[in-house]
């Protein structure tokens, strides 16, 4: 009887042992790799690479190739590897929507002499990597690599780059998911891509740590889909298809929603965890996910600790 029960302990563990190893296995994000990275046309020259991280918009120019945000760490590589079955033109310049590991890490990898743009505020976050608030501690790709994917061109609140067709024009409209949030519009298209400012339908990323807002979070989409004229196409920072000003005028009202639940909350003397526990998404935002209450009760703490 013991030598079964040996035998039955031991089957146990090894059931357990798999299990736990198949459970890693599901979790762990896929190795960089240029299969891993899909490719959507959404113009003749304009394309968004998606996997590997934040989604890459990119834009063929007469000069060469804009890349939009250079995805998570070790994917720089694949992601040139993925834009050369695109075009033979090679990556002159990479614009970074905000200070994010997941949009800038590639940034490392680039070739010599490619210009890397972002805002002000972003370039200085760069240089700090704080860590993201509800998030903890993230990669730092440019303290492993002194010298390499930094910024060197910024701007405060807009910049235009290039004309005709080829013409780039982004815009900086306050605090939203970082304090450095870079909206990148492409006229000749009628497409914006706005990074994690709207990443997907969902509650976003609030990270103060980086300067980031939830007060004003809202209220810099508005100015977003207000201020940048002809627009018909947004991309996301992380969704799998594209979406419309329109989604992003009704993000906008669900964050504001949010903000107002837990400044109620606040004003009724409950806690911020309690404001996430009794938050439901409004019917009448379909598609919408559930929040990560853990992650969420930060956010409602930052809501919390900027309402006066």
């Amino acid at each position: 009887m013991k030598r079964i029960s040996i035998l039955a302990t031991l089957v146990l563990a090894g059931s357990v042992s798999i299990a736990v190893s198949a459970a890693q296995q599901k979790k762990a994000p896929p190795e960089p790799h240029v299969d891993n990275l899909s490719v959507e046309k959404v113009k003749d020259n304009l394309f968004v690479l998606r996997g590997g991280g934040g989604n890459t918009a990119v834009f063929v120019t007469a000069k060469g190739v804009t890349l939009v945000d250079t995805k998570n760490p070790g994917w720089g590589t694949p992601l040139l590897t993925k834009v050369k079955t695109l075009t033979d033109k090679p990556v002159t310049m990479v614009i970074n929507t905000h200070t994010h590991y997941d949009h800038n890490s590639g940034n490392v990898e680039m070739p010599a002499g490619v210009e890397i743009v972002a805002t002000e505020m972003t370039a200085k976050l760069m240089t700090q990597m704080n860590p993201v608030a509800g998030l903890g501690p993230t990669p730092n790709v440019f303290k492993d690599n002194p010298g390499k994917g930094m910024p060197k061109r910024t701007f405060k609140d807009q910049l235009t780059i290039g004309a005709g067709a080829d013409r780039i024009d982004l815009y900086y409209f306050g605090p939203a998911h970082t304090g450095g949030d870079a909206f990148v519009a492409f006229p000749a298209h009628r497409v914006m891509h706005v990074g994690d400012t709207f990443p997907s339908k969902g509650l976003p990323i609030m990270d103060k740590n980086n300067g980031g807002s939830g007060v004003e979070y809202a209220n810099t989409i508005r100015k977003a889909v207000k201020g940048v004229p002809n627009i018909d196409t947004i991309i996301n920072g992380h969704t799998a298809a594209n979406t419309t000003p329109a989604d992003m005028a009704q993000y906008a009202d669900f964050v504001a929603d949010f903000v107002s639940h837990v400044q109620a909350a606040k004003k009724a003397g409950k806690t911020a965890a309690q404001a996430v526990a009794e938050w439901k998404n409004p019917e009448k935002y379909t598609g919408y996910s559930a929040p990560i209450a853990q992650r969420t009760t930060a956010y409602a703490q930052i809501i919390f600790d900027e309402t006066k």
